[in-house]
């Protein structure tokens, strides 16, 4: 069908322009969008700074109208990592961004969906990140009035219309929850804590005085030991949880970063870092050197009222113990009273998992936003199965 529209490959300095600046068009009138910082997107599609594009490949495609203004942007990528995890060979899309045009959708997402089926794949999830699932992964399907948090997407109501009517369908729903931080565990929460720390010789304690060398280990610990058996889990090795420490270390609160162990041994954490885009609301997603200027007056001036719960996890032996209540009782008690946050989101929590969703509720949480991971089977009389339940 000719629709007049162009698509152009992101290859060079006018392309990239168009890829970065398309979004400030789609959200020129939302006082609640903060834009994504341009090098955290960069660094994803760069071969020096991300690994995955050693096998893996990415293309970026911005799509022109006919008065040669850009309405749509998108990219798709291949993680060999985890590709041929799933029974049909799976790559992504993400960083879609389109004025409401069905048709202009449609034409960004054959663009993703021939060429992944040119390398091999048989099926797309999107809008997801070439990189990890902390960041840029998910569409936003519920509470639009809220500014969107750091890495996490937001983007406007209509595009969960431009998926569905493509063909894309639920993998699997996101939650994201808040929780005042001076609100009182959850009584079923405070009676496992006493009984974990009265039969078991659990402390807990947060990252004050520790080196992110040591911050790495503990966090290796508990994340090979919370996630081990997860559908297509990979476990994360020694230099991966140490450049995990090191880019945190910037913006880190040690204070807000909570370990329980276990004589000693790591079994469980909760890690916080403050509301970064209460900060970068006033850099315009570019942390150039004007922006890094503006990042370090405004962290100095303007401290984060909130914080993120950016992962909270507990080492399998120890599910149901009471681990995560003695990690939030410890932190009521011992660091709420002296810090100067109010609230808490804890970041998204899959319907695949609901386990961590009932720890969630039962920690005295809200539904805060919810998003969805689509995907999309080329084959259309293929069997669609969702996301399987963690056990």
């Amino acid at each position: 069908m000719e629709t007049g529209y162009l698509l152009e490959e992101v290859c060079d300095k006018r392309t990239e322009k168009l890829f970065y600046g398309l979004p400030k068009t789609i959200y020129a009138l939302d006082p609640n969008w903060i834009p994504h910082i341009r090098q955290d997107i960069e660094k994803l599609f760069d071969a020096k700074k991300n690994k995955l594009l050693k096998d893996g490949k990415a293309k970026r495609w911005v799509l022109i109208n006919r008065d040669g203004q850009c309405i749509g942007r998108i990219a798709a990528f291949i993680n060999k990592k985890l590709a041929y995890d799933f029974e049909q060979p799976t790559g992504g899309t993400g960083f879609f961004e389109c004025i409401d045009d069905q048709l202009a959708a449609n034409t960004l997402f054959d663009i993703s969906k021939e060429w992944l089926e040119s390398e091999g794949m048989e099926a797309m999830d999107g809008p997801i990140n070439f990189g990890d699932k902390n960041q840029f992964w998910g569409l936003l399907v519920q509470n639009f009035k809220d500014p969107n948090s750091y890495g996490l997407n937001y983007n406007p109501s209509y595009y969960k219309d431009l998926f569905e009517n493509y063909g894309f369908k639920t993998y699997y729903e996101q939650y994201v929850y808040f929780r005042d931080i001076r609100q009182k565990v959850e009584d079923v929460f405070a009676r496992k804590a006493k009984l974990v720390l009265a039969n078991y010789k659990v402390e807990v304690s947060d990252c004050s005085g520790k080196s992110v060398e040591q911050i790495a280990a503990d966090f290796r610990t508990v994340y090979n030991g919370a996630w081990g058996g997860h559908d297509n889990f990979k476990e994360m090795s020694e230099s991966a949880s140490l450049k995990v420490a090191k880019s945190l270390k910037p913006i880190m609160d040690p204070e807000i970063m909570i370990f329980a162990y276990n004589e000693g041994k790591p079994i469980g954490f909760y890690i916080n870092i403050p509301e970064l885009n209460e900060i970068f609301r006033h850099i315009d997603g570019n942390l150039n050197w004007l922006g890094k200027l503006k990042f370090l007056y405004y962290k100095k001036v303007q401290k984060p009222k909130r914080m993120v719960g950016i992962v909270f996890g507990v080492v399998r032996q120890w599910h149901g113990k009471g681990i995560e209540g003695s990690m939030i009782m410890w932190f009521g008690q011992n660091k709420v009273p002296h810090l100067t946050y109010d609230d808490t989101i804890l970041t998204w929590i899959g319907d695949f998992n609901p386990k961590m969703i009932r720890v969630a509720t039962n920690l005295g949480t809200e539904l805060y936003r919810t998003y969805i991971t689509y995907r999309y089977l080329f084959d259309r009389n293929a069997p669609f199965e969702r996301c399987k339940i963690v056990e």
